[in-house]
């Protein structure tokens, strides 16, 4: 088994909620690739459309606050993500985001290590996020 997942990133901020992750008003829809174009345009409508499959989501504080729906980490991985990096989770996002198979890694202070665009590699067993740019290692929590 791989313990690593490398992949482009797209960095956003702190207190990050569902709704923005997947807005109330696309709750309806079922279509995979219709969901996906709308992951995240509560923070950037364009955000979808430049994300790279099998990408990561930098976050900081309190990803995936607000409701508790499923929504937030089925909209992510329908968009591709194989994980998000954040300094801290809402409990009931990180505990959705384990359940649906999307990869949910504490790694405090990475946000200002990183630029979108570039590319991490996570190895979620030695717990190490590393940035293939600058060669840079961080210790995930």
């Amino acid at each position: 088994m791989n313990s690593e997942i490398t992949g482009k990133i797209i960095v956003v901020g702190d207190n990050v909620d569902t709704d923005q992750i997947y807005p109330g008003c696309y709750l309806a829809l079922t279509d995979p690739k219709e969901i996906s174009s709308h992951c995240l345009s509560g923070v950037d409508a364009d955000i979808a459309a430049r994300f790279s499959q099998g990408g990561i989501v930098v976050a900081g504080r309190n990803f995936g606050c607000g409701s508790s729906r499923e929504h937030a980490p089925i909209a992510l991985l329908n968009m591709g993500a194989k994980a998000v990096i954040a300094d801290s989770f809402a409990r009931i996002f990180f505990r959705n985001a384990v359940n649906l198979g999307l990869v949910p890694v504490i790694c405090k202070g990475i946000r200002s290590k990183v630029q979108d665009g570039q590319t991490l590699t996570l190895d979620y067993v030695k717990g190490v996020v590393t940035i293939r740019e600058t060669g840079e290692s961080y210790r995930t929590c």
